[in-house]
Formats: structure tokens, sequence, C-alpha cells
């Protein structure tokens, strides 16, 4: 049986226990980081961006917490216009203001980003989902079109296994232990991909960018907190939506995505059967977040 291991092997692993293939293979490496750059922002908080593309429409993309910019590329593979990504506050070369934050904060982060960019759609991932959800709560018709992909929280805060293991990977940061950090991102591979040559390139790359730039403590307190106060705010939003859900996701549970779904009254829903949807349905995943966007 294969499980994850910490250090990884030097040539890239796999490597198997018991009877099987042990020649060295290689993952396929991670691109090369673009260049980014810190733009400061109406609200007093610098913010790191970067604008791939040309031409309209402007799509900004919102990424997860623990995420950044380099996550959240390839949802925007195959979308037309310009994109543009953000790392919100406490997050790579974002500021990170004292005191603790909330998802208003986060709004206003997304906001700021995409008024200086002139962005008429969004893609929110998880954490960002809940930032462009309060966003849309305050202003219904700043967007025309959005993407809601595996929305953690709405009225309510996340579940209790959520913000436990949100919280193993905030100390796992603080304590600049690498192991300790592997094994906090190790819990986002499905068991099939850990040991693996994808698998180990997803890690490393993920451990370089969580050793290098660390996570703020004014994140620690988000799982705690309800994304939208009242619910029914958002049955203002005009923009046309698309809920992306995945069954059996216990830190995205799919009942969220259903219940934004009904409350948003453009919205499409759209379900995967089983977790790991960006290993095991990645092409279906950009093809249907470029198809809404590109139509």
């Amino acid at each position: 049986m294969r499980d994850f291991r910490w250090p990884p092997p030097p040539d890239g692993g796999p490597r198997t226990y018991g009877p099987g293939p042990s020649a060295p293979r290689t993952g396929r490496p991670a691109l090369p980081e673009p260049e980014t750059e810190v733009v400061a922002t109406p609200h007093g908080v610098r913010l790191e961006r970067l604008i791939t593309g040309s031409g309209d429409p402007v799509t900004v993309f919102a990424h997860g917490l623990g995420g950044g910019i380099a996550t959240s590329r390839p949802f925007g593979s195959a979308v037309r216009g310009r994109k543009v990504f953000l790392q919100f506050r406490g997050h790579g070369r974002s500021d990170a203001p004292p005191g603790d934050w909330s998802y208003l904060d986060l709004a206003r982060d997304l906001r700021a980003i995409a008024d200086l960019t002139g962005a008429t759609r969004a893609v929110g991932v998880s954490l960002g989902a809940g930032a462009l959800c309060r966003l849309l709560a305050e202003s219904p018709e700043r967007f025309d079109r959005v993407v809601l992909f595996l929305p953690a929280a709405l009225d309510q805060p996340r579940p209790a296994v959520a913000r436990q293991r949100i919280a193993d990977l905030l100390d796992a940061v603080e304590s600049g232990d690498a192991s300790a950090v592997a094994e906090a991102v190790a819990v986002e591979l499905p068991p099939t991909v850990r040991n693996t040559p994808a698998g180990w390139a997803y890690l490393r790359q993920r451990l370089d960018q969580l050793l290098r730039d660390g996570l703020a403590t004014g994140l620690a307190g988000l799982p705690d907190q309800a994304p939208v106060p009242d619910l029914t705010a958002l049955r203002a939003v005009t923009a046309r939506a698309l809920v992306i859900g995945c069954a059996g996701d216990d830190l995205h549970p799919a009942e969220i995505a259903g219940q934004l779904a009904d409350v948003l009254p453009r919205a499409t829903l759209h379900v995967y059967d089983r977790p790991g949807v960006l290993w095991s349905e990645r092409a279906d995943l950009r093809a249907r977040i470029s198809g809404f966007l590109n139509d």
C-alpha cells in the first residue's frame, strides 16, 4: 500500500513499499512563477496581483485560504480577456494589517482589485467564494457574471472539521517545520495521488510558497466567522452565477453549494460526485468555468 512519507525521495519518487515498480520517475515541474506587482488600494492595504491576457472582459480571481496566485491561475487558463489574480491580505507579498480580520475585510480587498482593473466578472474559490459572497451582499450589482467554486460557508461558520484542519495548517506554517507543513498540506491530496510524481510536485510547490511567504495570524479567526450575516441579501444579486460543489468534501460541504445556488436568482449549480476535483476532473472543471464566462 502506498502512503505519504516525508521528506520526499530525492529523485521525485514515487516510492512504493512491497512489490511493484520502483524505477525513478519525476513529476512535471511547476511553471516558473510570473512577476507580480504590489499595488496600493483605497482602503490602505497594499495587495499583490498578477494581470495576464488582454482585452475585455476583465475577470478577477480570488483564491482560498493558504492559496494564492499560483493556485488560482489554472481556473483562468481558457478564459478570454484580461485575468486579474490577487493575493488576499496575509498571503504572499500583500500587507498583513494588525488585528483580527473579517470577511468584510476580504471583500474590500477583492473589491479594490476589481475596481482598479475594471473587472466585470469574478471567480471565487473556497475562502475567495466567501469573500465574493460578502461583496455581492454589499453590492449585488457589482458583477455581471460570477463563479463560486467550493463555497465553504454562508451565514454560518465553517464545520468543526474544517476549522480544525485550517488551524493545523496555520500552526504548522507558524512553526516553520517543513515536515509539519507537508503533513498539513498532504490532506489536500486524494489518497490515490499521494506519493506519486504529481503529488510530490504539488507538495513541493505548496511548501515553497508557504515556508517562503508564511500565513498571517490575522487569518486564524476567519473559519469561526460567517461570510454573509443575512443570506437573504444575496437574493438581490443580478449577476449570472455558476456554483460548483463536490460531494464528499468535508471542507466544502455540497449542501453549502446547493444552498447558495438556491438563494442566487440567476444561478446554475453543478456538483461533482466525488472529492479531489482538481485532480480527477481538472479538464472538465476548466472547460465548465471558461464555457460559462466565455459564453
